[in-house]
């Protein structure tokens, strides 16, 4: 029997979402950055060698997405070219596509990022400015592939000056239905869409982790929510770690989001996670 990495892709595309949010259903995201600069990772897998590398580890971990990216989104990230961007994740993609039976997402907000994304074969896209960029709701629309609609307040270059809110849930819920609508009004039906609320994007300690003891509102709008909280600054500050020193609070911060109707978790440390999440699915079915 082949091995999960040895398997190329033969079947039609399928569906890589789920409006579902039992636990059968959640699916870990492995983050991927091919960037320099990125906050936990930056500069381990821009070599295209040790990028395919860590793919294969994920999926033998028991990775349902991989997402690529190819511009650090962190406070006081540099802007990085369209060309430069997608001299970073598409070969990946390419390659990745030809091999593996794994969805990708692309980790974007560039319009040429995504253009070029769909046309080899990309699942997702994953964009923190949430299709509000010149082009891109038009670009999305012309195909089928998913989209995760992202919250942040400002930009990752000073997002986290000051960000306020006069309710961080209503205004993020407000924020979710314009862009909702916007997406219906392009022609992009509302079943390709998953919402993320945005940990760390324009939030401080306190909004963080009020979000994520109620992220379970978001369930109103009737759309799957991934929550990307892997390694944050939320469980740093918290808990006064290192980056590398975050994995626990990670998961914990993970079944959290689960137990609120997460169904999809983007982290770093995908066979913990599973693993985690294996342990939550064995306690429920021994639940009422």
């Amino acid at each position: 029997m082949m091995s999960k990495t040895t398997q190329k892709k033969t079947s039609s595309k399928k569906n890589i979402i789920s409006t579902q949010s039992n636990l059968n259903k959640v699916q870990v995201m492995g983050i991927l950055n091919v960037t320099p600069d990125s906050f936990s990772d930056g500069g381990q897998f821009t070599c295209f060698n040790s990028a395919l590398k860590q793919v294969e580890q994920m999926i033998d971990n028991g990775v349902d997405i991989i997402d690529i990216g190819g511009e650090s989104t962190r406070p006081g990230a540099v802007d990085v070219s369209a060309q430069d961007e997608i001299d970073r994740v598409i070969p990946l993609l390419k390659v990745i596509k030809s091999r593996f039976d794994i969805n990708i997402s692309i980790d974007t907000s560039k319009v040429e990022v995504m253009s070029e994304a769909i046309i080899y074969g990309a699942d997702m896209i994953n964009d923190v400015r949430a299709l509000q960029n010149k082009g891109c709701l038009d670009v999305v629309a012309q195909s089928d592939i998913a989209v995760c609609l992202m919250h942040m307040q400002g930009m990752p270059r000073s997002m986290q000056g000051n960000p306020q809110y006069k309710s961080i849930i209503d205004d993020i819920l407000e924020f979710f239905k314009q862009r909702i609508n916007c997406c219906e009004q392009h022609g992009i039906n509302k079943d390709r869409l998953v919402l993320d609320p945005g940990f760390g994007f324009g939030k401080t300690l306190a909004h963080n982790y009020e979000l994520l003891a109620k992220l379970t509102q978001f369930k109103s709008l009737s759309l799957p929510v991934l929550a990307g909280i892997s390694r944050k600054s939320m469980i740093g500050n918290l808990l006064n770690r290192e980056v590398n020193e975050r994995l626990a609070g990670s998961l914990a911060a993970a079944i959290v989001a689960i137990q609120q109707g997460a169904t999809i978790i983007r982290v770093h440390d995908v066979q913990e996670s599973v693993d985690a999440i294996n342990v939550l699915r064995a306690v429920a079915q021994y639940k009422s």
